[in-house]
This record gives C-alpha cells, structure tokens and sequence, in this order.
C-alpha cells in the first residue's frame, strides 16, 4: 500500500502523528464501484435500496429501506454487497455514510466504497474516520469546487486518512462499536415506548381503559365552555414570549431554530400562567397545543383556556392531543380551504365531550401519561449522551491523543 508519511502531509492534517501512525491518501486505500445496474431489471428490482435519506447523519444507522420495485425506480443505481461502505457524496456537510451488511442498490448519490487492501485496513474502523470531523472538514473543502456541493471521485481520492497500525485499528473499531450496539437497542426500544405512550392515551384519554379505583364512576358530559374559560389578559413587559408548537408544546420562542418576530410590544400580547391552555388558531386541528408551565407572553393570535376547577391542566394538555379531540377540533373549525381552517374561542366552547368527572381519576391519568412520557425523553437524552460520548471517543482515538491496548502498544 502506497503510504505519504511526510512532515508536510502530517502538518496538513493537524496532527502530530503518534509513534507507527501515517497519513495516506483515501484513494490508496479504497476502491470505488465503476458501473451502474438498472433497478427493474430481474434480480434487481427485488434488492433492498439504499438512499442519503435512509442514512442518519452522523452516526451511519440505516432506516426506512425498501427494495427498488417497491420504490418504482427506474435510473442507474450502484450495487453493493455485504462488505461495503456506502458513502452520500452529495452535501458532505451532512455526515451520510454506513456499512448496509447487506447485498443492495444505492442511489447515483452516494459512492459504494471497498477496502484495496484487508491486511492493511479494518473496514470498521474506516467507517468511523469517515464520520470524524477529520475527515468531514476535508470533504466539504473539497465539495465547494463544485456548483453543487458534491465530493467528486478525485477529490475524495486526496482525502487524509491517519492511520494506526492494523491492530489497533480493530481495537479502536470495537470501543466505538460498543457505543453504537448501545444506540442501536435504544433506537428499537424508542418505537416500542412511543407505541405504548400512544395505546395508553388512546385507552385513558376515551374511557375505553378505566383506573380499578374509578371504574364504577361514568364519565360526564359538557361542552368545553363548561370546563375551560376563555382569558384575554394584558402581557406585560419582562416575560418570556411562548410560541406552541405540534410536538413539544408551548415553548419559549427563543429555544426555536427559526426567527419569528411579530412586531408587537409586550403589551399587545397576551398574558399566560401556568396552568393554562394555550393554543394556535390555525394549527387546532393539527394539535397544536400546549399546557403553560411558568409565566409568560403569546401572541394574541393564539387563544388562551384556562381550565376550571373540575379539570385538571395537566390531564387537559394531554387530553387535547388525544386523536378524539384532535378530530373534534377540526370539526369544528372553519375556513375557506382545508389548510386555512381556524378554531375560534366561541367555536371551541361548544364541542360536546366526555371526560372523567373526578378530578382525582384525571391526574391519576396525568399521572401514568407524564411517568410514560418521562420515559421517552430520558431515553431520547440517553441517545444523545451516548452520540455526544461516541463523538468525543472518536476524536481522541482516531487522532492518537488516546491510544488502545495492543500487544504491539503494550
């Protein structure tokens, strides 16, 4: 195998090489796939399809595959089998690569990539230095040669890649492989969770499942009018401005990742207080809603229920995305177009509904859906946690700054 261990090379990369570590050149260690297969053709169309969208970023998880004939694909594809890399040479910025392990089709945008030489280079550990930002920076440097931004072959020939001997390449594959074996029980235990959440608001939030200590006890009927009451305070300067969203809420408008800005002063907005429902006109029957957990400004589009004392807020935020309610409130909503549809105040007061009369039942059910719901996120910050710990591994073992046990090292 070709190897460039100069000083200028080694000074390109940023690095000061540990002992028996070089730098080489991507295209000395790999192969690229040269011809493309037509994905209706027989023995083709039934392959499993590998697309940038079905790589996650960043961490080289495969999701949401189907075969070419399910996809009704009909230009040039790639084939890989078992061994390859398959790389998204399309907007390297966003960090799309993996190891399939299985034989498929790839999308003209992504590269299959195969080891040259299996003495010299553990595919594994290949497959992590391409989601290192060491290798990342490199490829979008590159990428903006081009009009779109896009890895061309020669160019992704140039990359560095620093190399430890072959050992502990394995070595370094398998610490990083133990984060990854975490990540991925997470990521099948994380449906399962949200399926049950869903089953069990489905089944609480309708009466169809009853708590043993309040079974004997049937639900009441009112309008909403009757339970929640419509609030048009002042806002006040000082308070953080809340905005809802469909799947976290009401949140402060700041931790958003787009600007919004309505030109308003404080006092043209609306005051909220914990406890209170606020929701978006617009977006009800979406489910665009949201329970108020401190003090707060929103805009006056939004319309703000308090809830009386025969309902619990909590149980409420939960009950209004039930898809029940959800289809209730679009019901009753109205507008020219099906996406201009608008729930009114005065329209959300009369919806009929059934709801569990005791204010006790209601937070015993707060209660199960907030633990269960609690669950998901602790789950969803393990994930993150062990990504952010993975990353930061990656860092220091991929450029020597730690180095693993070997017998050569040892």
């Amino acid at each position: 195998m070709a190897a460039n261990t100069s000083p200028q090379l080694a000074a390109l990369a940023g690095l000061g090489l540990a002992p028996h570590w070089r730098v080489v050149h991507f295209g000395t260690l790999t192969r690229l796939a040269a011809g493309q297969v037509d994905p209706r053709s027989d023995g083709y169309s039934a392959m499993t399809h590998v697309g940038p969208e079905n790589i996650e970023s960043g961490t080289g998880f495969v999701h949401a595959v189907r075969s070419a004939g399910e996809l009704d694909m009909i230009s040039g594809k790639y084939e890989f089998d078992e061994q390859a890399i398959v790389y998204s040479k399309i907007r390297p910025n966003l960090n799309k690569v993996c190891v399939p392990g299985f034989r498929g089709l790839c999308s003209a945008d992504c590269y299959p990539i195969w080891i040259a030489s299996k003495t010299d280079v553990d595919r594994d550990f290949l497959l992590y230095y391409m989601l290192s930002e060491l290798f990342v920076r490199q490829a979008i440097a590159v990428s903006r040669r081009t009009g779109m931004p896009k890895v061309n072959r020669p160019d992704l020939a140039k990359i560095r890649v620093v190399l430890p001997p072959k050992a502990e390449q394995e070595r370094i594959a398998c610490v990083l492989q133990e984060c990854d074996s975490t990540s991925h029980l997470i990521n099948r235990l994380l449906p399962l969770m949200r399926k049950r959440f869903r089953c069990l608001s489905h089944q609480l939030l309708s009466g169809r499942r009853r708590l043993h200590a309040y079974k004997d006890v049937d639900w009441a009927h009112a309008q909403l009018g009757d339970l929640f009451g419509d609030c048009k305070e002042r806002g006040r300067a000082g308070l953080p401005t809340l905005s809802v969203t469909i799947d976290r809420g009401l949140v402060r408008r700041e931790s958003l990742d787009r600007r919004m800005s309505d030109g308003l002063t404080p006092e043209e907005h609306l005051l909220v207080r914990p406890g209170d429902i606020v929701y978006n006109t617009m977006r009800m029957w979406q489910g665009a809603s949201g329970l108020c957990s401190e003090e707060g400004i929103v805009s006056p589009a939004y319309v703000v229920q308090r809830p009386r004392a025969s309902i619990d807020p909590r149980f409420a935020a939960h009950w209004f995305k039930a898809p029940r309610m959800v289809y209730l409130f679009w019901a009753y909503s109205y507008g020219l177009t099906g996406d201009r549809l608008r729930l009114y105040s005065k329209d959300f007061a009369v919806i009929p509904v059934n709801y569990p009369p005791s204010i006790d039942e209601q937070q015993a059910i707060a209660d199960i859906l907030d633990t269960a719901q609690r669950e998901i996120e602790l789950l969803e910050q393990l994930r993150k946690q062990i990504q952010l710990q993975k990353r930061g591994l990656m860092q220091k073992l991929l450029t020597g700054e730690i180095r693993v046990p070997t017998e050569a090292n040892a």
